[in-house]
């Protein structure tokens, strides 16, 4: 049986919860979800990339794609993606970012995805976690 290790990457803060950035086991890595705060500068709070969807959004990707690097996979190895969004009237501009990045990451065969509308903290517009299956 392979042993369940943490995932945290050195742009990451300790989580505010009891949980990890990313949970890998076997070639099974489950990122959380993340959202568009900036890399962490000890000492100082969370902050977020900017008020737009797109800053956001794009800083959300970069979470992901952060642990996924510290869990050796990237996006080739993301089977499903979940995004979180707080408001019905960003689908179609959180696709287009969304598209938009997945290209310029030269993504061939795009993972699942489900999108679903939720409430997040104040000030914080998108939440992404990802499963990744390595090898």
């Amino acid at each position: 049986m392979s042993e369940k290790t943490a995932v945290t990457p050195e742009s990451h803060p300790a989580p505010p919860a009891k949980f990890s950035h990313g949970v890998r086991k076997g070639n099974i890595l489950q990122v959380a979800g993340q959202v568009g705060y900036l890399p962490h500068v000890e000492g100082q709070p969370p902050t977020t990339a900017g008020p737009t969807l797109r800053e956001q959004t794009l800083q959300t990707l970069e979470n992901v794609r952060s642990v996924l690097e510290a869990g050796d996979a990237n996006w080739d190895d993301v089977v499903m993606i979940r995004v979180y969004l707080t408001d019905t009237g960003h689908f179609a501009e959180m696709n287009e970012i969304y598209n938009a990045y997945f290209d310029e990451q030269g993504v061939k065969v795009p993972a699942a995805r489900t999108t679903v509308y939720v409430g997040l903290p104040a000030g914080l517009l998108v939440e992404i976690d990802a499963l990744a299956v390595l090898g």
